[in-house]
């Protein structure tokens, strides 16, 4: 029979799988193939071909297939405990940290060396074994009694609000288990990881998808872990740590004490930023960063106020209004405007702005006008008293060389991060870049007239831009701040899922499209209307209070 393969006719035996064809065109690739598009699907490589079916290899270095890498090498590392230490020593995944992957083992406040040693020479043993990685259909009343049977409480509390009758379920050496997303086939592809104790528990530290030969040396991030640990305290607090958590809330018409109990939680750190800054005694420039859609607007105009309440007058600063014109705008490697390069903004002028605005003296500050594609200025003078302080925001703001011209005892930096909660379950974790596409998705529809196509092709350049000029600079915040909310997710479905199902299934996002749309299945809906207007909830789905569109 007459199948394709990257567009070239190829003559394949019926009964064929994807991984037999693999081995015959692996050595065109420079990294390893495990997945693969069937007429336009992600799909794993133990899918049978028919006559005329259409198949492009997915490898490691790009997003989906790193996925798959990520989520088989966690699976290796759930049989391995429960093969070394033994079933009641549960594991639990919290969060992604850097190129690592932290969670706890149930019964271990820390894990010992002699501990993590023997799970890592289980893993070894597992992968050298080779073993094939299986997927089979249940019926999902039967998955809830397996996972109560497993201690799984989660999982099998999450599977209660699923509709399908019908669950995949995955096998490895007989331990079986549901993950969100697909599977390498075997356990042999998962060779390149590390595994260390850190803080309460464990780290898998594995490759980046650009150099998957080797795990780079893992980066102690000692502000995040520390603000990742207090959002998984706000969680414990309130009972909800899982999907299956949030949605019992729901059902029980108990959502609007979790909103209100969150948005509390989230005003006291913002008062307690504000009492840092004062207490610092001599701050004058508030330098607000973080990637899109973390809420920095709502933020900085909340930290605003509550500064007021401290004696201060804050004057909010956009470094947007400090780009340079459109024509001096650098270009990117494709030769299109690089808006989020430090060169588009005039740091000139910023800093002898800043430098003559701390002496004392009054400055005209610029507006960017973004349709005519140049600053700006008309009558927007500023003057500092001896109470005022300027609140800047931008991408830059953590970037020394934005502002080498201002004192740094006059700085105080703030990163901003809207950093997930909770998980689906205890093994499948909720990226935080999930949350703020659809953040963003829901926003740019509302304000900007955008589709779902659109922000989810421009999100790749996006997290580039991210990568270069912001996750680099977070460690020298004077603060982090989560600006997460638990309940968001529930919110933000009745938003997505219709533009996430305009996305026709012949364009390049649909793939990316239709996973969002399952990962939003788990959640139960819910309505918009207790969330209070100064949420930044309220920046992407609309009726803020602050001139935040």
């Amino acid at each position: 029979m007459n199948i394709y393969v990257n567009g070239e006719k190829y003559e394949a035996w019926e009964g064929c799988k994807v991984s037999e064809l693999r081995e015959q065109f692996q050595t065109e690739y420079d990294s390893r193939i495990i997945a693969c598009k069937l007429n336009g699907v992600l799909k794993e490589l133990n899918k049978e071909v028919h006559q005329g079916d259409k198949i492009e290899f997915v490898t490691t270095k790009e997003k989906e297939g790193f996925k798959i890498y990520v989520r088989g090498e966690i699976f290796v590392l759930i049989v391995a405990i429960y093969r070394a230490l033994g079933p009641e020593h549960t594991f639990n995944i919290h969060h992604s940290l850097g190129t690592g992957y932290y969670g706890v083992i149930k019964g271990y406040d820390t894990v010992p060396q002699e501990t993590v040693d023997l799970i890592k020479e289980e893993m070894k043993k597992i992968i050298q074994a080779n073993y094939e990685i299986k997927k089979f259909s249940m019926k999902t009343k039967d998955a809830v009694k397996l996972f109560e049977k497993e201690g799984l409480h989660e999982k099998a509390k999450l599977f209660k609000y699923r509709r399908a009758s019908n669950t995949n379920i995955y096998e490895l050496n007989q331990y079986r288990d549901y993950f969100f997303g697909y599977m390498p086939v075997t356990t042999g592809e998962c060779d390149i990881f590390d595994l260390f104790p850190y803080e309460k528990g464990i780290v898998l530290n594995l490759p980046m998808k650009e150099d998957m030969t080797k795990v780079p040396e893992f980066v102690i991030r000692e502000n995040l872990f520390a603000t990742l640990d207090t959002a998984n305290s706000w969680g414990q607090l309130m009972g909800i740590d899982t999907v299956g958590s949030l949605n019992d809330v729901i059902k029980q018409g108990n959502l609007s004490d979790v909103i209100l109990i969150q948005e509390a939680l989230m005003e006291k750190r913002i008062g307690e930023i504000a009492e840092m800054i004062r207490n610092r005694g001599n701050v004058k420039f508030v330098m607000i960063a973080g990637p899109s859609s973390s809420g920095k607007t709502t933020f900085s105009h909340r930290l605003s106020i509550q500064l007021r309440t401290l004696g201060y007058t804050p004057h909010p600063i956009a470094l947007d209004n400090y780009f340079v014109s459109n024509a001096k705008t650098p270009l990117d490697e494709d030769g299109k405007p690089n808006f989020e390069c430090l060169g588009a903004i005039d740091i000139e002028l910023f800093n002898d702005q800043m430098t003559r605005l701390l002496a004392g003296e009054r400055v005209e500050l610029p507006r960017f006008n973004f349709l005519k594609g140049e600053p700006e200025f008309k009558g927007d003078f500023k003057q500092l008293g001896p109470n005022d302080i300027l609140v800047i925001e931008g991408i830059h703001g953590l970037n020394d060389k934005l502002s080498y011209k201002l004192p740094v005892e006059n700085k105080f930096k703030i990163y901003i991060s809207a950093l997930s909660h909770i998980n689906i379950d205890e093994h499948n974790r909720i990226p935080t870049t999930d949350g703020r596409l659809l953040r963003r998705m829901v926003r740019d529809s509302r304000t900007r007239g955008a589709s779902a196509m659109k922000t989810i092709s421009m999100w790749p350049s996006v997290r580039r831009g991210e990568d270069e000029n912001i996750f680099p600079f977070q460690e020298s915040a004077d603060v982090m701040f989560n600006s997460s909310l638990i309940y968001e997710l529930t919110m933000l479905k009745q938003y997505a899922e219709p533009l996430l199902f305009s996305v026709p299934e012949d364009a390049p996002e649909y793939v990316e499209a239709k996973r969002l749309l399952k990962f939003l299945e788990y959640f139960l809906g819910a309505s918009s209307e207790v969330v209070p207007h100064n949420s930044i909830m309220r920046e992407f789905i609309g009726g803020s209070y602050f001139n935040v569109d």
